[in-house]
């Protein structure tokens, strides 16, 4: 694939795990407050799809007014964790603007929006649910990991209306103290009040705090009737030449990103 990342900075230092076969696909996952894009570069290596490139790019160093204006890998600034604390709009904006021209990378280098799924943990989350809600780009689908969606009061008039039938995979432990899980269940509801309410799915985790798990990282391999539950609110993007009816499994496991669709 050609371009130039210099174009885009945050792709500047990304880490990048790439296809093992022709790239038809992209995954952009962003991690959480305080972290990198290296852990989960590393995780994702284990679940990965041969055809999709995986991106995960590094937030900004900046102050964060919720650890006493620490300055760490940040997407945005944060003042509070509860759904009416205040929020840093200019931030989250300029943020999603970032993400937004990696999406515009990709598809100018040949990878269709429709092929492009966003992600992320936490804050990661929250940014890639704001960001698909106010792209112009029509992506696959969003997967957000214990998080929230930012500016919710902006919502239904912020969105693009673009992407109101987006496949959205909500996760969330049931016993986060950071982000109670009834926070992610707000969240949900109003996803479904926006958009496709069929498209919107939110699974909670038993035992899970603020962080993820192997059950949640991969769905468990199923045939019949229950795959079709999973699938049911799911986009299927079949691997180009590759028949829609094999599946690629991964330690017995199926992948949320095979899930969400870009699986074979």
């Amino acid at each position: 694939m050609c371009g130039n990342n210099m174009s885009v900075p945050l792709l500047t230092d990304a880490v990048t795990v790439p296809g093992t076969e022709r790239e038809t696909a992209v995954v952009i996952f962003l991690h959480g407050l305080g972290d990198t894009g290296h852990g989960w570069a590393e995780a994702l290596t284990g679940i990965r799809l041969p055809y999709v490139k995986y991106i995960c790019p590094h937030a900004p160093r900046i102050p964060v007014t919720l650890n006493m204006k620490m300055t760490m890998p940040a997407w945005f600034d944060l003042m509070g964790l509860g759904p009416d604390a205040p929020e840093d709009e200019a931030g989250i904006k300029k943020a999603a603007d970032s993400i937004k021209s990696i999406i515009e990378h990709e598809v100018k280098n040949g990878i269709p929006a429709n092929r492009i799924i966003l992600g992320g943990f936490s804050q990661g989350g929250a940014l890639s649910l704001y960001t698909a809600l106010t792209c112009q780009h029509k992506v696959a689908g969003v997967v957000g990991l214990s998080c929230w969606l930012p500016l919710n009061k902006t919502f239904p008039q912020a969105a693009s209306g673009v992407n109101k039938d987006v496949s959205v995979l909500q996760c969330h432990g049931e016993v986060d103290p950071m982000l109670p899980v009834r926070f992610g269940n707000l969240t949900s509801e109003k996803l479904k009040s926006m958009l496709n309410p069929t498209k919107v799915q939110f699974k909670t985790y038993p035992g899970v705090a603020h962080s993820t798990s192997q059950e949640e990282m991969t769905y468990e391999h199923s045939s019949g009737p229950q795959q079709q539950v999973l699938c049911h609110s799911i986009v299927v993007l079949p691997q180009p030449s590759v028949p829609t009816t094999t599946v690629n499994h991964t330690f017995g496991t199926m992948s949320l990103f095979s899930v969400l669709g870009l699986c074979t």
